[in-house]
């Protein structure tokens, strides 16, 4: 329909000269708080953030696809553990500390957190720590080895190999798409 258009699919907004056009329901927001960034100034897209309760700046090359939306289990009980999870994410976590944030044994831990979210409890921890590490990179100048650490990541290879299970390349590339798109926007 359009020859000249080409899309990009995985960036949340891309502008192109005059032309902006943003992907799903909130990549309006990030949007809208691009352009009152590049008209009115930054504080103003901060003050207009805090007032809509949202991030102030999720760079237009940043994925829309987050794999921690796959992890949506039907109980409360392996729910907590997650959010335990998500709040400690720092730190060594092990399955009986999850199993007792869920208030189950280790075993029906376990056994619930795989039927619940298809994922096992490992599995689970790197996709909410690599996802936790993509957003602080591409949000932050932290470097590779400072966002390993605060992600729970015991050093920035096992960050690295997390990433190419996840993303299919490593954490530097990751960094440098979302400079150039800082850059760009």
């Amino acid at each position: 329909m359009y020859p000249k258009t080409s899309v990009d699919e995985d960036r949340i907004f891309i502008n192109d000269g005059n032309i902006w056009s943003s992907a799903g329901m909130t990549a309006c927001l990030d949007l809208t708080l691009a352009l009152v960034e590049q008209d009115l100034g930054v504080e103003n897209a901060r003050k207009l953030a805090r007032l809509l309760v949202v991030y102030h700046r999720r760079s237009g090359g940043q994925s829309q696809f987050s794999a921690v939306l796959e992890l949506e289990p039907k109980s409360d009980r392996i729910q907590n553990a997650l959010n335990y999870a998500k709040s400690n994410l720092a730190k060594e976590l092990t399955v009986d500390e999850l199993a007792e944030a869920a208030h189950l044994s280790r075993r029906q831990f376990s056994r619930t957190f795989r039927i619940e979210t298809g994922q096992s409890p490992a599995k689970a921890i790197e996709t909410l720590r690599v996802e936790a590490a993509k957003m602080m990179l591409e949000d932050s100048n932290h470097a590779i080895e400072v966002v390993a650490k605060e992600t729970g990541f015991a050093d920035p290879e096992r960050m690295r190999c997390a990433f190419l299970r996840a993303f299919g390349h490593p954490p530097q590339a990751l960094k440098r798409a979302a400079k150039g798109a800082l850059a760009a926007a």
